[in-house]
């Protein structure tokens, strides 16, 4: 950019002085993306690099250097200054993109281009250039500037004085209450929220909610009781499947969730990428442990498959797909604990094409495929994983290089699924299918991130329909699911399966719902990927990118 003012320098100036020039351009242009809430402006480093930019050079040629090395420094801070991913981030998931098809890059490369954005940023540049004319925009700028940093400065200060005021409040009613009272129960609940909240605070929540997560642990017992009954258990791991994608697909409606027996309507995934969301669901057992903590060896009681295994159950293991892209079959046996042999895959019709190429079979043959195999295993426990993968972004048909349409697939799939449970049903199989998303495939974008991006995992990825169906009882159950609502996670999912075990759920001639569904745990809704956190803090979220600053998350 030309480093010259749109006024000559007033002569109170010493030599040297310039204005920011066509650099004002740029400041306005993120003055106006920060008014509508699509930045995440850092005010300091804008400030010194506006310092920098001014700062006064007589020699013209240094003149020039500097404007050249503003120019990386500039698109640096730009990029610094917006919710896309770092470097950090972009590193990791290298391989992963390097593996995409070139057409489902193209189209990547699209949804990146905003034209409205595109047609505001030509409106203000043609502002910019009519206004300079009569007014120093250099001026105007850096006030700009100048405000933007001193405002928190301002609301911090004013925030100490509510919290010390608070602080007191709280101090004085909690020197009133009996001593029991102030108590945690049990040590299992994160600590409570402070008001007015802080970096501090919330960092200091964080802290103790993996730290009261270590604590949690569902007992499953050493073994099953004399009178317990066999049955199947199945657990279908969905890719790319959020409440907040079956609102804009409007499939929220379909049948399929009306099946169910109960229905997870708070249940936070915990993450937004397929393989940590897995191993989470295998180590269902514990609490919910860091990210970072996903790939470290875990207590062996964590892992739900080998929990089951040491009563009996045998385990089973399906994909409809090859497992190979984010080393997902890898991390499912490191870090999840599934060493139950791949299901045979030989033979199964392709429904679609992955985002790179490789064959995503049809659900409704494994599944099938499935029914035969428990027909065939001589122990009537059996327990198996299924993931799969048909609605993730980029999937395409045999001989169609374009995404195919979200809806089309997701109506299918639910339809092959709500088929699937009522054949259970009629052929009177004990069975328990488990139904829960890995997270969403952001179908709506926001201000943070684009549509089909889930490098942050926002609540519109994280927060999944969980659908639980029992088959071959004696009493099914009757009219619509029962809602959970109480916010919940895979803490939950376990502790449901433990509460089945001995199987009376499918022979009682009546079964107490109320009594089952009691006291689940709940989990307040904190998700997390290598980059970026998300936390529910006080009903509002919030996100801290890179170890970042908490920031609230845009609405």
């Amino acid at each position: 950019m030309v480093d010259t003012d749109e006024k000559p320098q007033p002569a109170i100036l010493p030599p040297g002085w310039r204005g920011l020039g066509a650099w004002n351009y740029y400041f306005l242009l993120k003055f106006g993306l920060l008014w509508a809430g699509y930045l995440d402006f850092h005010p300091l480093d804008n400030l010194t690099f506006a310092a920098f930019l001014l700062f006064p050079i007589k020699d013209r040629r240094l003149n020039i250097l500097r404007g050249l090395v503003a120019i990386p420094i500039g698109i640096g801070l730009f990029w610094h200054d917006t919710w896309l991913p770092g470097p950090g981030s972009i590193l990791h998931q290298g391989d992963q993109v390097a593996q995409f098809s070139w057409s489902y890059l193209f189209e990547l490369v699209q949804c990146f281009i905003n034209w409205q954005m595109v047609e505001a940023a030509f409106v203000l540049l043609i502002a910019w250039f009519f206004l300079s004319m009569w007014l120093r925009i250099t001026t105007l700028t850096v006030l700009m500037l100048l405000g933007i940093v001193a405002g928190p400065s301002l609301q911090s200060w004013f925030g100490r004085l509510s919290a010390a005021g608070a602080m007191a409040v709280a101090s004085s009613q909690n020197s009133a209450q009996p001593a029991a009272a102030q108590v945690a129960a049990g040590g299992n609940a994160a600590a409570p929220q402070a008001l007015p909240l802080t970096q501090d605070s919330q960092n200091d929540w964080l802290a103790s909610f993996y730290a009261s997560e270590e604590k949690r642990h569902v007992a499953f017992p050493d073994h099953l009781p004399e009178n317990s009954q066999p049955f199947e258990l199945l657990v279908i791991n969905i890719c790319s499947l959020s409440w907040s994608d079956l609102q804009v697909t409007g499939l929220d409606k379909h049948p399929l969730w009306s099946h169910f027996d109960l229905l997870f309507k708070s249940f936070n995934s915990a993450t937004s990428y397929s393989g940590p969301a897995a191993i989470r669901l295998l180590r269902a057992s514990c609490g919910q442990p860091s990210h970072k903590a996903l790939y470290s060896a875990a207590s062996q009681d964590c892992y739900l498959f080998s929990d089951l295994a040491r009563l009996g159950f045998t385990s089973h293991f399906m994909l409809d797909h090859n497992g190979v892209f984010g080393d997902f079959l890898n991390e499912v046996r490191q870090f999840g604990g599934m060493q139950a042999p791949l299901m045979s895959q030989q033979g199964l019709p392709v429904n679609v094409l992955g985002f790179d190429d490789s064959p995503i079979y049809d659900d409704s043959a494994v599944l099938q495929r499935w029914l035969q195999t428990e027909d065939q295993e001589k122990n009537p426990r059996t327990a198996t994983f299924y993931n799969l993968l048909p609605l993730h972004d980029g999937n395409h048909f045999p001989g169609i290089r374009k995404t195919a349409d979200y809806a089309q697939r997701a109506r299918k799939l639910f339809d092959e699924l709500d088929s699937f449970l009522t054949q259970l049903e009629q052929s009177h199989r004990r069975v328990m299918v488990v139904i829960v998303p890995e997270h969403g495939a952001a179908l709506q974008g926001d201000k943070m991130q684009i549509s089909g991006l889930r490098d942050i995992p926002s609540p519109a990825i994280t927060h999944v329909p969980v659908g639980i169906k029992f088959t071959g009882m004696n009493a099914p159950s009757q009219g619509s699911p029962r809602i959970i609502s109480e916010p919940s996670s895979f803490l939950a999912l376990s502790t449901l399966v433990s509460r089945v075990l001995d199987g009376q759920v499918f022979v009682s001639d009546t079964v107490d719902w109320a009594a089952l569904t009691r006291d689940f745990p709940t989990t307040v809704a904190v998700s997390e990927n290598a980059d970026a956190i998300v936390i529910d803090y006080n009903g509002k979220p919030y996100v801290s990118i890179d170890k970042g600053d908490w920031v609230a998350y845009p609405q």
